[in-house]
């Protein structure tokens, strides 16, 4: 009997994959409960010591869950996170998961595949499965949703039970398989590959919901948006979906290359954070918070006359405190993490004295990932894939992501053989054309 793995790579045909078999096992990007104290008193953790790649079980079909071929993924920062065990070790997300019984204890065991982003082929739906069916290429979004909460059914994040897959849950996408629910799936841009196709949901959504989203800042046409780390994963598409926006946006880099990646996005405004001082004191210390602001404040009016309107941040907490002090009176700032800390320290006064506004945002609900998917289908947002690893040299990949040596999003080849397989839609490929989808592939960041 044919392989399933070896129908997906043929492009078998619906029918064709029905009849394939199964494995047992497939291979996965894991980290290991044996491994949670190996960081302990080490000031550089290396995620290369903990990441693992190896056979685990496939697991059993929950109803309402699709197996998804894992044709590409990408590393995200919560992948770091959970290589490192930090803030603490994702086997206690597992844990509380699985407390919830039935389906759910599946979860709880003592390897946990990571990786949130995902494209790949339907192989297998549960019974409960309605809109989706075998052979459907797809992405996935990172929010499990649970629609039995009554907050969920005003925004899918709102709910406490809501988790991000392949971080708060098990069996996550850096793999040959995946097990996601049917709510995650979203139609995959015909005329992307695979790899370029499965950078976008995370990053891309999370950044269309601080922005764009009604729960966000809704960013209006000809505001200013002061982008930190703006050739990153999560800053490289806020640039887009900012001068997609008819807004203006200023990007905050840390290197030359990272520079002329966010010029290539459409950055109207590019700093260079050495330009305005930013170092550790601006964690702690309110001299250098308003010192490395005033300068901040000084570029952009100097650049387009006014001081910014939103500022988007996931920095955290070497940031933070400049955000506050730097977007205007009545401004915006909106959040989704914190890479450099969560314990935030700014001055209250500027926030309350001045009329401004903090907005937690996390992730994106179902509707807003095809609202960003629409604008990515129809070429007005592109992916912001700038280099491309096989599973098997997933560590590498999400070391360069730890030590901020990437630009934009690193891609990992799972099931796919190689880069530019999946395109079904060539006219529109090349309507949209080579070069403006693949913008940053050939720049190269400096530590």
């Amino acid at each position: 009997m044919t392989l399933l793995s070896e129908a997906v790579r043929a492009g078998a045909s619906p029918k064709e994959l029905e009849r394939a078999e199964p494995p047992r096992e497939y291979t996965a990007a894991y980290i290991h409960s044996e491994d949670t104290r190996m960081f302990e008193g080490v000031a550089d953790k290396d995620v290369r010591k903990s990441l693992r790649v190896g056979r685990v079980p496939m697991p059993e079909l929950a109803p309402d869950e699709v197996l998804v071929a894992v044709m590409a993924s990408a590393v995200n920062y919560n992948t770091v996170w959970s290589a490192i065990f930090e803030p603490l070790p994702t086997f206690r997300f597992l844990r509380q998961f699985a407390a919830q019984g039935g389906w759910a204890s599946r979860h709880d065991l003592p390897y946990h595949v990571l990786g949130s982003d995902g494209a790949g082929v339907v192989v297998r739906t549960g019974p409960g499965v309605r809109h989706w069916k075998t052979g459907d290429h797809v992405v996935v979004s990172c929010v499990q949703a649970d629609d039995q909460e009554a907050a969920t059914q005003a925004d899918g994040m709102l709910g406490a039970e809501q988790r991000i897959w392949g971080f708060e849950t098990n069996f996550g996408g850096l793999a040959h398989y995946a097990v996601v629910r049917a709510s995650q799936l979203i139609p995959k841009p015909g005329h992307l590959s695979w790899e370029e196709a499965a950078c976008n949901p995370l990053c891309g959504g999370t950044a269309y919901r601080m922005l764009v989203g009604d729960r966000g800042a809704r960013l209006k046409q000809g505001e200013i948006v002061l982008i930190w780390g703006a050739a990153g994963g999560l800053g490289a598409y806020a640039v887009q979906l900012v001068k997609n926006g008819g807004g203006i946006p200023v990007g905050v880099v840390s290197s030359p290359a990272k520079a002329e990646a966010a010029r290539r996005l459409g950055c109207d405004v590019v700093i260079d954070r050495q330009e305005i001082g930013l170092d550790d004191r601006t964690a702690y210390d309110p001299a250098a918070v308003i010192e490395t602001g005033k300068q901040l404040g000084r570029i952009i009016r100097r650049e387009v006359g006014e001081d910014p309107h939103i500022v988007f941040e996931h920095v955290g907490r070497s940031t933070f405190p400049v955000s506050v002090f730097a977007v205007r009176r009545g401004g915006t700032v909106v959040t989704c993490g914190s890479s450099t800390g969560y314990q935030h320290t700014y001055d209250n006064r500027y926030l309350w004295m001045k009329l401004k506004r903090i907005i937690g945002s996390h992730a994106a609900n179902l509707q807003e990932q095809w609202e960003l998917n629409r604008l990515v289908s129809r070429g007005q947002i592109v992916p912001t894939l700038s280099a491309v690893y096989p599973l098997a040299e997933v560590a590498a990949a999400t070391r360069s992501v730890q030590t901020n040596r990437h630009i934009g999003k690193v891609g990992v080849l799972c099931l796919a053989e190689a880069p530019g397989q999946g395109v079904t839609d060539p006219a529109l490929r090349a309507r949209v054309g080579e070069e403006r989808l693949s913008l940053l592939r050939d720049l190269s960041p400096t530590a």
